[in-house]
């Protein structure tokens, strides 16, 4: 009987720091730079945010014009694209969930001149 206390307090330890470790869960982002005819655009810079303006990632799309953004928390983010001087608009509060990739179009203006 003396031992059931310390026994019952290691398992509650256990089972806090369990919940703890507990996963944030992620998502995926895809998408597509396009100009205005809808023709792809490789090596456009994507820029990806949290809503809030907080941890900006950028990457590059390849020669189909697609990106991806991999394993990223479940909420609300903002993307733009940019590529020779030109950028798209802000695509604002994007919802990564954890369920199916998101898909987006992000369409860039031809540069002024």
């Amino acid at each position: 009987m003396k031992m059931l206390p310390p026994l019952l307090a290691l398992l509650l330890m256990g089972a806090l720091s369990t919940g703890m470790q507990a996963k944030t869960p992620v998502g995926i982002l895809q998408g597509t730079v396009v100009d205005t005819q809808g023709k792809a655009i490789a090596g456009a810079t994507v820029t990806i945010q949290t809503s809030d303006g907080r941890h900006p990632h950028a990457t590059r799309t390849d020669a189909a014009g697609q990106f991806s953004f991999t394993r990223f928390a479940v909420g609300q983010y903002d993307l733009r694209a940019y590529y020779q001087g030109s950028s798209s608009d802000w695509a604002k509060r994007i919802s990564i969930g954890s369920h199916k990739p998101t898909q987006i179009t992000l369409r860039i203006p031809p540069p002024k001149t």
